[in-house]
C-alpha cells in the first residue's frame, strides 16, 4: 500500500499520470493477486475513491518508512531530472510534503521537502539544487 500512496500523492500533484498509477497498480497486483487492497483498487474506476481508500486503509503506524522513502525519492528524482524550472519543482515538492503522512513529515529525507526551497528566496538556486540532490540521493549506498 505504501507504493500506492506514493503514486496517489504524486498523481494529485500531477507528477505522475493516471496511466502510470494504473500500470504500477497492475504490476503490484500481478505479483500479489491475493492482496485485498490491491484488488479493491483494481476494480475502483474513480480515482478520488481510490485516494480515499488508500488514505483510510493504510496502516500509518506500520509504514515501511525506508521502502516508502526509496520509492518516493526514485519517483521524485525522475521529476527533478526532467524539470527545467527549479521554482516550479520546489513548489510541487512543498505540496508533496504537505500530503505525506504526518508521522513521517519531520523525518529525513522527507523534512527536506519542507525547507529545500528556502535559498530561492535570496536567489541561491545552486544551494537549493544541492539540498534537493542530497535528499534525492539519501538512500544511495
Amino acid at each position: 500500500m505504501e507504493e500506492m500512496l506514493i503514486y496517489l500523492i504524486l498523481l494529485c500533484e500531477k507528477l505522475v499520470t493516471e496511466n502510470e498509477y494504473n500500470k504500477r497498480l497492475d504490476e503490484l497486483f500481478f505479483i500479489t493477486p491475493e492482496n485485498d487492497d490491491l484488488l479493491y483498487l483494481e476494480w475502483e474506476t474513480d480515482i478520488k475513491k481510490s485516494i480515499i481508500y488508500v488514505r483510510t486503509h493504510i496502516d500509518y503506524n506500520n509504514l515501511d518508512i525506508e521502502q516508502f522513502g526509496k520509492v518516493l525519492m526514485s519517483k521524485l528524482k525522475a521529476v527533478y531530472v526532467n524539470c527545467s524550472d527549479i521554482k516550479r519543482f520546489a513548489s510541487q515538492m512543498y505540496s508533496v510534503w504537505e500530503s505525506l503522512p504526518r508521522n513521517i513529515q519531520k523525518l529525513e529525507p522527507f523534512w527536506t521537502l519542507c525547507y529545500a526551497d528556502d535559498p530561492l528566496s535570496w536567489g541561491d538556486e545552486e544551494q537549493t539544487r544541492s539540498i534537493y540532490e542530497h535528499m534525492l540521493n539519501y538512500y544511495k549506498d
